[in-house]
């Protein structure tokens, strides 16, 4: 990893380029927690970071979408990524998604919780829900959604039936119940290429395939931060009904975001009290 702007102290004790390879940090021989947030739109605050600065990386698979933000919450090391870019100029297609991992990798991320929004495909998953996902369906297209592209030096097949770590699913859960939001324990999201929203005999497809909420960002992460052995888990904020409910005007952009308003620091005191947990370890 190419860092651009050094920063002092020691969120950069030690770095270490390469592919496959992260940079660690250690306390009395055992590895430290830190954890990544991938931010979704409007879900990718730096204000929940204290002591926080941005450094600018690079990683062999070129920049990540923005400036990695690093620091603290109730001191546990977290670096924040806003998968779109700070001004939303990525599409979900241009998202380089592998070079956002990588990039988190190479920083020591040991944990990755992800934030997103979703169009719920359930009647009882409703405008402001949050679902912890379980399953993913990919329904990409164009995404590089694998950090092999050659078998060269041997076959490398991931194993996917789990995808999303038990451990930060659980503490995602019990924080959600604790804070008394509306949470799912468990979902199937379907990921799109979009950045189309999908026609009603697609939405209706999709429901018959099992899936609950639908977006455009989890499964290709989800892949790669398992490629790269880093526990994934991720979280959903319903918005919409995408466009299966009929007696409902079909999802807009202009919807989504006054349901992001309302709902957006939830997802924010959600994340600060599951980190908050590690501290207590």
């Amino acid at each position: 990893m190419l860092i651009k702007k050094l920063l002092s102290g020691r969120e950069f004790d030690r770095v270490v380029a390469g592919k496959g390879r992260s940079c660690a940090q250690f306390k009395g021989g055992e590895a430290m927690v830190k954890v990544g947030v991938i931010g979704g739109s409007g879900l990718d605050d730096p204000d929940i970071l204290r002591d926080s600065q941005m450094v600018e990386v690079e990683t062999i698979y070129g920049e990540p979408s923005s400036p990695l933000t690093v620091g603290q919450i109730s001191g546990v090391d977290t670096v924040i990524l806003a998968r779109h870019g700070y001004r939303h100029q990525y599409s979900p297609t241009q998202v380089n998604n592998r070079a956002n991992i990588q990039a988190l990798k190479d920083m020591g991320v040991s944990h990755i919780i992800a934030t997103t929004a979703c169009g719920s495909l359930r009647e009882d998953i409703d405008r402001g829900h949050l679902v912890i996902l379980d399953q993913f369906i990919d329904f990409t297209r164009f995404r590089k959604n694998s950090f092999y592209d050659s078998f060269e030096d041997g076959a490398h097949h991931t194993g996917m039936a789990h995808p999303f770590d038990g451990d930060l699913r659980s503490r995602l859960y019990a924080a959600a119940v604790e804070m008394g939001l509306d949470v799912h324990p468990s979902g199937c999201v379907v990921t799109i290429e979009g950045p189309r929203f999908s026609t009603v005999a697609e939405s209706k497809m999709m429901r018959i395939w099992g899936a609950d909420v639908i977006n455009m960002s989890t499964a290709p992460e989800a892949m790669l931060a398992n490629e790269a052995g880093i526990p994934y888990s991720g979280v959903a904020m319903s918005t919409d009904y995408d466009c299966w409910k009929e007696d409902e005007v079909p999802v807009s952009w202009d919807e989504i975001l006054e349901v992001f308003q309302r709902n957006a620091d939830n997802v924010k005191r959600l994340l600060v009290k599951v980190i908050a947990t590690f501290a207590r370890e």
